[in-house]
């Protein structure tokens, strides 16, 4: 069976490829009926983000996806002696008139991935994903498969869903690739290490304290602080707070307190303190290889014109340096800080994915649509234009 014929549409039973190792498709709707494979799966030799963690998307889908209509779906492809072989975390929901199925996490996951069994992913063929596509088509209601911000490769293997049909995301995400052993100035340089030193001298003579949050006293005083803040600054650049969406604060809490195997928290809290002052806080995900942020916050007091976020930067990029990772990234979005310690650029992509004839409708419109987000993002002209739009209707 060819690519072409898996996602046009619904695939009679028995008619997938006999050249895939994938030999058959289940499709769960519960949790809980789901972890233990997820759990095995992330304990063994796996390909996937920090950002597919059960411990982390089942807080999301518990306390946002369900709220927001969103059904627990998740595709587990098995071979033929029924070992799993990849496990996608998704959710479905009724958009555009039609049944899509997209991965958890929304827009508070930077990369979306399925779980892979590493040697499969890295030999992965297009009669594979023709096999788990057709599968999720013959054994579900779903009309179109919407999957996001997808990075083209994790520690070196190959997301074996580029072989699908895509194109890039509208955002780019700046990236900080880092060598171990290499000099603090090949990171940051050392011009600029001069910059925030002299910045947070300007801080001083009070002490300041850059930590790991690791205690659930000290994770919830400073998510009590970061959800005072936040709404302000976010109030101040004119831009709606995310924040206080139904379920984002529960599932924020819930992860950044859950404990994981290791030891490790699902999110981790970086904080900068100044005497009793919190002045500035890092959370983000990470699996000793990478750190991606999550969000962010810094004082609404005079220390913020000292540029505490910058500071608190130096000191996690310093932090997960010394704990030999090669990679950093700051999340999905152009802003200008970011450019000042990312100096590349993780190519992530989209695919839209027809399951059903109607499903083929919706998702041209998609590809149509992501086409033009993009070109507006990466043209100044019409994003500011856009800007000033939204601004206005705002």
């Amino acid at each position: 069976m060819t690519m072409a014929a898996a996602i046009d549409g619904r695939t009679a039973p028995g008619s997938w490829s006999r050249a895939s190792r994938i030999a058959a498709v289940d499709i769960v709707c519960d949790l809980g009926k789901a972890e233990t494979v997820w759990r095995e799966l992330e304990r063994r030799h796996i390909s996937h983000t920090p950002y597919q963690r059960f411990d982390l998307l089942a807080a999301w889908q518990r306390q946002v996806g369900e709220r927001e209509g969103a059904s627990t779906f998740i595709v587990i492809a098995l071979d033929a002696e029924r070992r799993p072989l990849a496990l996608l975390p998704l959710a479905c929901f009724r958009k555009y008139g039609v049944n899509v199925a997209g991965f958890m996490g929304g827009k508070h996951s930077t990369f979306n991935m399925a779980l892979w069994d590493r040697d499969f992913a890295a030999a992965a063929g297009e009669a594979d994903m023709a096999a788990l596509v057709a599968g999720v088509a013959e054994h579900s209601s779903a009309d179109v498969l919407a999957l996001y911000q997808q990075p083209l490769t994790w520690r070196d293997v190959q997301n074996p869903l580029a072989l699908l049909p895509h194109q890039p995301s509208a955002n780019d995400c700046p990236l900080l690739v880092m060598e171990p052993g290499a000099e603090p100035a090949a990171r940051i340089s050392s011009s600029f290490r001069r910059r925030l030193k002299g910045k947070e001298r300007k801080l001083q003579p009070s002490p300041i304290r850059y930590y790991v949050a690791s205690e659930d006293a000290d994770i919830t005083r400073l998510l009590d602080w970061f959800f005072r803040i936040k709404p302000l600054r976010m109030a101040e650049q004119k831009l709606p707070n995310v924040f206080a969406d139904p379920g984002i604060e529960d599932f924020v809490r819930t992860a950044c307190l859950a404990r994981l195997a290791g030891g490790g928290r699902a999110i981790d809290i970086h904080a900068l303190e100044c005497d009793e002052e919190v002045i500035a806080i890092f959370a983000g995900v990470a699996d000793g290889n990478r750190f991606s942020m999550m969000f962010n916050t810094y004082t609404m007091s005079g220390n913020a014109k000292y540029s505490p976020g910058l500071i608190l930067m130096r000191d996690i990029i310093d932090h997960y340096a010394a704990l030999g990772y090669r990679a950093l990234d700051l999340g999905i979005g152009s802003d200008d800080y970011k450019r000042l310690f990312c100096k590349s650029d993780e190519p992530i992509f989209d695919s839209f994915i027809p399951l059903t004839a109607r499903g083929r409708m919706a998702a041209s419109a998609m590809r149509g649509f992501h086409r033009a987000k993009r070109m507006v993002k990466h043209n100044p002209a019409l994003f500011e234009m856009a800007q000033k739009l939204r601004g206005a209707l705002r």
